[in-house]
């Protein structure tokens, strides 16, 4: 009969800020389906976002934030 041994090691994920971080804004108002785009600063769709809204009297968006992160194991 073959044993195995587990052994766990505690890992620890965080935000890693060499990989940066992208925007975007999506109108969920039903039919439209406009997007701002992919931006490296959330300035770019959230302009996008209020210039949309006044062109077309849409007023709820999905904000999308996304970044990178890193696993570490503890030591």
């Amino acid at each position: 009969m073959t044993r195995a041994v587990w052994r766990y090691v505690s890992h620890t994920i965080r935000q890693a800020p060499e990989g940066g971080a992208t925007y975007e804004a999506f109108c969920v108002a039903a039919g439209c389906g406009a997007e701002s785009g992919a931006h490296d600063e959330q300035e770019g769709p959230q302009d996008w976002a209020l210039r949309h809204a006044g062109r077309t009297g849409h007023g709820l968006f999905r904000r999308v934030c996304t970044d990178h992160a890193r696993v570490t194991r503890e030591t």
